[in-house]
């Protein structure tokens, strides 16, 4: 046989039993067989612990058979063979064979066996039916000259991820054959000798022999280590590869100007800008006077003052006659700061001659909002205003940034809420406009090194520290319906003491009306706050809190599903709150997605100018308000939004120099749920960079800014970008000295190759980046 490399079908080695790696799994080359690392490691003289299971779940464990009995069936011929195990805890689990001839044959009392199948429920109990087997040790040592292939000899057992359609050691036999077969020293190795050398890390041979064949307690973390610092430095280079592109177009030169918009702008500012506001907006202003394009990631606490650092690189840009546009992700957030911004450079503002280009000698700067639901009159003027230059900055949606607007010449483009925005859609910005506009994306959640370089690695991450001064604590407290009514009762006490302070609050509701949820989201809901997944139909608490060990309680699919239906909505809540006698004279108004644009822009006017006391809300309010005499936010049915989106909703309140500012997490939840215990973490911390990392942990990965919520889809073969946080930032270091030293990498072709056939088989990188 010719020599076996990476990209060798399996089938000319393997034969027939590829045809299984490849339905079962997708698996048709020799790399992708060995990459199919175990999900875990168990010894092999040890019993597994049946508490692992869940419903659903296609499960492989080791376990001890301590009995069997047969049964007829009642309507036809045949029998159910009843094989009950036990694990290494003495817990037994039953499992039933269906006309059992084999299992009865083989499955004898004593026997020692893996299993594998998919876990259902029967008789609310665990079971698994016609589960697959292979048997490790009789009661007989006599008779293990009886058993064929063992299938491990010494050493810790892998485990690998499988399916209905293949067991972990069908998948581990085809792994072993290639092992015998495959001579390592004919593949390439991505990694550059001198960086294996630097990390210390194995071969690609002995790596893949410590994964997959380990011969003791934790010896295959050297082998993983290998594995994940060559993803590690195939992803930056990648993103790598993204930034020098961008740094090889040209852009705009638009250098600080002494006499101007942004001069007068700072002039007239009745408060000191803070230190980081200070040093991030020097960063920026020279990004701006550079003839290659800014990208840069602005990252702040909540209300840290990024919108401000925008609005001065923005008048940055019309000081230098080009012009900036700042991207929301909805229409109402879109008129929300279009209203913040008009309101703050209103001293700057005056009218000028249709057709005339701001010049660098005037002050003057012009806004424009352009979103979906302008009138075909209003939308035309907007148009007319953005092409001829007469507007300096334009507001709005992602469509603003379609082939529809056409721009005098855009110099800057601010992003709000990046992970509506990802890698594809900043790449096809930047090619569409030449010269290529400076870009600032502002994130609003606060993200850990390694996400910020794997998600946003096409950018400089710049941070934002401090919040600005007379900024006042928050008290954040969990209310736990279940206790009694009186506890929803005293927060509507709490609001009434606030509105009769003379200050507003908000209340946060899930979603907006009464009717039925749809069907999509009560799926997405029950799989968030519960862990059903699709098709499961029944869960078993098993969190482990502050008042003790969960009880075992189980939970249907159905109760998830009616639980879901009955949360808070904006219509119900705004009805029962004006027919609260506590609040009577409250003056209550409501505000979500679905109002028109003007009727939502005149609510958040009202509420920003006082003259609404309760403001009922979806979380059209998570950013860009700025209502410093709001103090207190209740939000309902808490444990349905998301860790980051708690912590943003939060930072509506204390924007002011209010002494005492409260938000209570409401929930209906039973308190020894994991839902409720994220609550008790977003109760506990104020520190957004210490909640983002419990989200993503909780989340196992997927996308924590928010384009998956599952986080069950990853990219990422053997990389955590959480787990492997140090790691990432080792393997940028590698390539940023391999690039000062040697920028064409001549001395890493490997890896110049790998980056370029990851590159070919991921045209759409964002697909990658955007999964993290």
């Amino acid at each position: 046989m010719s020599s076996v490399l990476p990209n060798t079908p399996v089938d000319r080695v393997l034969g027939k039993e590829a045809k299984r790696l490849s339905k079962a799994l997708g698996i048709v080359t020799v790399q992708q067989l060995l990459d199919h690392f175990p999900r875990r490691y168990i010894d092999a003289n040890a019993l597994s612990d049946f508490s692992e299971l869940g419903e659903g779940d296609h499960v492989t464990f080791m376990a001890v058979v301590t009995r069997t009995s047969q049964r007829s069936l009642q309507r036809r011929r045949g029998f159910i063979l009843e094989v009950t195990v036990e694990d290494s805890h003495g817990s037994a689990l039953r499992m039933a064979y269906f006309n059992g001839y084999q299992a009865r044959k083989d499955l004898a009392p004593g026997v020692r066996a893996l299993f594998h199948g998919k876990v259902t429920t029967f008789n609310a109990q665990l079971t698994l039916n016609n589960p697959a087997y292979d048997i490790h040790s009789t009661p007989d040592d006599a008779a293990a000259e009886l058993v064929a292939e063992p299938t491990l000899t010494s050493g810790p057992m892998p485990l690998y991820p499988a399916n209905r359609h293949i067991t972990s050691w069908e998948i581990g036999r085809g792994i072993t054959a290639l092992l015998e077969l495959v001579d390592f020293s004919t593949w390439p190795d991505p990694v550059p000798p001198s960086i294996a050398a630097a990390e210390k890390i194995p071969d690609v041979a002995t790596a893949y022999r410590q994964v997959h064949q380990p011969q003791g307690h934790n010896a295959h973390q050297e082998g993983l280590e290998r594995f994940r610092l060559q993803e590690a430095l195939i992803m930056q280079g990648v993103l790598l590869r993204r930034r020098q592109a961008t740094a090889r177009s040209a852009a705009a030169v638009m250098p600080l100007r002494e006499a101007g918009a942004l001069s007068a702008f700072d002039a007239q500012l009745p408060f000191e800008l803070t230190e980081g506001q200070q040093r991030c907006g020097t960063l920026i202003a020279h990004d701006l006077a550079q003839p290659s394009p800014m990208n840069r990631l602005l990252q702040g606490e909540v209300g840290s003052g990024k919108t401000l650092v925008a609005l001065r690189a923005m008048l940055q840009t019309a000081d230098a006659g080009a012009q900036s546009v700042l991207v929301a992700p909805t229409e109402v957030l879109a008129a929300q700061h279009f209203r913040s911004l008009s309101r703050s450079i209103e001293p700057l503002r005056e009218e000028r001659p249709q057709g005339s280009v701001h010049s660098a000698s005037e002050s003057s700067v012009r806004m424009t909002l352009l979103t979906g639901s302008l009138s075909t009159l209003e939308r035309k003027k907007a148009l007319l205003d953005i092409a001829s230059g007469r507007s300096d900055i334009i507001v709005g949606t992602h469509s603003v940034l379609g082939d529809a607007v056409h721009f005098a010449q855009l110099g800057l483009v601010v992003i709000d809420e990046q992970h509506r925005f990802g890698v594809e859609q900043r790449s096809a910005l930047r090619e569409r406009f030449n010269p290529t506009p400076h870009m600032l994306v502002m994130s609003a959640t606060p993200i850990p090194r390694s996400v910020a370089m794997t998600v946003f690695g096409d950018l400089e991450l710049t941070v934002l520290d401090g919040l600005p001064g007379g900024r006042s604590p928050i008290e954040t407290h969990l209310v736990p319906t279940m206790r009694g009514p009186v506890w929803i009762q005293r927060v509507w006490e709490r609001v009434a003491e606030q509105v009769r302070a003379g200050h507003q609050v908000y209340v946060v509701c899930p979603k907006i009306t009464t009717k039925a949820t749809t069907a999509e989201e009560i799926e997405r809901q029950v799989e968030f706050r519960f862990g059903l997944r699709p098709g499961q139909q029944q869960t078993t608490l098993a969190s482990q809190t502050e008042r003790g060990p969960a009880t075992g309680t189980s939970i249907t699919r159905e109760w998830a599903e009616a639980f879901v239906s009955q949360d808070a909505s904006v219509e119900l809540i705004a009805e029962r709150l004006a027919s609260n006698e506590q609040l009577t004279g409250t003056r209550i108004d409501t505000l979500h997605g679905q109002l028109p644009t003007e009727a939502a822009a005149d609510t958040m006017s009202r509420f920003e100018a006082g003259l609404i006391d309760v403001l009922v809300a979806t979380t059209v309010v998570e950013v860009g308000v700025d209502v410093p005499n709001a103090t207190t936010m209740v939000i309902l049915d808490a444990e349905s939004f998301g860790m980051s989106t708690l912590h943003q909703l939060r930072g509506r309140i204390g924007r002011g120099s209010t002494t005492t500012n409260l938000c209570l997490l409401v929930t209906r939840m039973p308190e020894n749920h994991p839902s409720v215990e994220r609550l008790r973490q977003v109760a506990q911390h104020r520190d957004g960079m210490e909640l983002a990392r419990l989200d993503l942990a909780r989340r196992r990965e997927g996308d924590v800014l928010g384009a998956s919520q599952s986080g069950r889809i990853s990219s990422l073969q053997h990389l955590s970008i959480l787990r492997d946080e140090r790691l990432i930032v080792r393997a940028a270091d590698h390539l940023t000295r391999l690039g000062t030293a040697d920028p064409t990498w001549q001395t890493a072709p490997q890896l110049a190759l790998a980056v370029t056939e990851w590159e070919r088989e991921h045209d759409d990188a964002a697909d990658y980046v955007s999964q993290g």
